[in-house]
């Protein structure tokens, strides 16, 4: 608007900002702020055919991550008007407080984690020398450590469950390094999605790390799935779009801000409708779900010390509703630490960088078998489509519908079994499920030991 009236009193050539696209907030002092959502602003730009941009100078290298844009960063009004008429560009100082991320919808992610690029800065797994969570660190837990390295393969949302101090809390902030760095696209996604939330840190323009969300359990529906008076906000899930949503002490999370969940876990986005309008936003996130069996967290040491009536456990349980648990594909039971493993005595397990290298073979060949088709990882696979165009072995679902004969998998999760039969598939370099695979799928679906996650991680799939 103040670029308008310039223009109109002919203190600056009209035919000077006929083409230019100004993104900012300008403040009583003549000092132009920053503002949220400058990446998809400018792509948007970018898209109705302009080519050049004037943004706040904090928000520059942002902005400059469009390609084909020329960009112009400006801390003031003046310096604009001096470009725009060909006079000296005064200096200008940053104004207090200039840049700084919203502190809101910064507190929905774990301190420490980047602002949303995962546990730590860098890379990690990527090799670039940083500090992160390593796999090797947690004590025991064989069968939730395969469970989590199908999990970051597949993209398949995992359900821990077990008494505190188990290791769920470090399984889950060790799964974003099992992840690849994101592409350029979702890069921009990501960005785009941290810009409009307004907690893109300061000096990285371009997060390269899948995001880990690690919400409390008070949060509201509205900062989960995103909301708010006014323009809808990015909510958890969003912010944790193309990486994790961990949901710590699950059962303590209000029934409604979970069943609100259900939608983009199966869609991939969240639309949300306001009186200003609906907006259309991504949530394409695997989930990690961690709760205790009770409220006091020791009704799986065969009731020893558990002191919570049957009715209690019932109601405590039942908060997980049947519909949200049926999109989640992995449930583990995770056991207490044992002394052995506690002290090391079985060897430590693999670390973060070897299973990561797993990971990325088995994506890599569920890209290759994918190439063509809108999807990318067997967890976006349409159920269909497995059973007609990517058929398991002969006989290799013979135990799976027993189980759905007998009411024991649902028709979603008898798809969800193939899904993760698929993964495994890919983890252990076969060319198609076999039954071995599939009782993997079923063992890691139902929670019900069968030997079949031993006998992967014989064969190789595991540590």
């Amino acid at each position: 608007m103040a670029a308008a009236v310039l223009g109109a009193a002919e203190v600056v050539e009209p035919g000077a900002i006929a083409d230019l696209v100004l993104i900012g907030e300008l403040g009583l002092d003549g000092g132009v702020r920053p503002v949220r959502g400058v990446l998809p602003a400018v792509l948007a730009a970018a898209e109705a055919g302009y080519r050049q941009v004037v943004v706040p100078q904090q928000c520059a290298a942002e902005a400059m991550l469009v390609p084909d844009v020329s960009v112009l960063g400006v801390r003031s009004l003046r310096q604009l008007i001096a470009v725009l008429t060909d006079g000296e560009v005064p200096e200008e100082e940053d104004r207090p407080g200039a840049g700084r991320p919203d502190p809101i919808l910064a507190g929905l992610l774990v301190p420490g984690a980047g602002l949303g690029t995962g546990i730590g800065r860098g890379g990690g797994a990527s090799g670039d020398g940083a500090d992160f969570p390593d796999l090797a660190d947690v004590a025991g837990q064989h069968a939730a450590r395969r469970a989590l390295e199908v999990a970051a393969s597949g993209g398949h949302h995992l359900f821990l469950s077990g008494p505190p101090g188990a290791g769920k809390t470090m399984l889950a902030e060790r799964l974003p390094w099992l992840l690849p760095p994101l592409t350029r696209q979702d890069s921009l996604e990501v960005t785009a999605v941290h810009s409009v939330a307004g907690i893109l840190p300061p000096g990285e323009p371009l997060l390269a790390r899948p995001p880990y969300c690690a919400p409390h359990h008070s949060a509201t529906m509205q900062s989960l799935v995103g909301g708010g008076a006014g323009v809808p906000r990015p909510g958890a899930v969003s912010l944790a779009h193309r990486g994790v949503l961990f949901l710590d002490e699950a059962a303590e999370f209000g029934t409604k801000a979970l069943d609100a969940l259900r939608q983009p876990l199966e869609a991939g986005h969240v639309v949300i409708a306001r009186a200003a309008g609906v907006v259309r936003l991504p949530a394409r996130f695997l989930m990690v779900l961690a709760a205790n069996p009770c409220p006091c967290g020791r009704h799986t040491l065969q009731g020893a010390g558990c002191e919570c009536p049957a009715s209690v456990i019932r109601r405590y349980q039942a908060r997980l509703s049947g519909p949200l648990l049926d999109r989640v594909d992995l449930r583990v039971e995770v056991e207490p630490v044992t002394r052995s493993d506690l002290l090391g005595r079985g060897g430590r397990g693999e670390a973060t960088a070897v299973v990561a290298d797993r990971v990325r073979e088995a994506r890599q060949r569920a890209a290759a078998r994918l190439d063509g088709t809108p999807w990318r990882l067997n967890s976006e696979v349409p159920g269909h489509e497995l059973r007609t165009r990517w058929q398991a072995a002969p006989g290799a679902l013979a135990q799976a519908e027993r189980d759905l004969e007998r009411g024991l998998l649902t028709a979603r999760g008898l798809d969800r079994v193939l899904r993760v039969a698929w993964t495994v598939a890919d983890l252990r370099g076969t060319e198609r499920p076999e039954a071995l695979d599939v009782a993997v799928a079923l063992e890691l679906r139902t929670g019900v030991p069968r030997g079949a996650v031993s006998a992967m991680g014989a064969i190789g799939a595991g540590s």
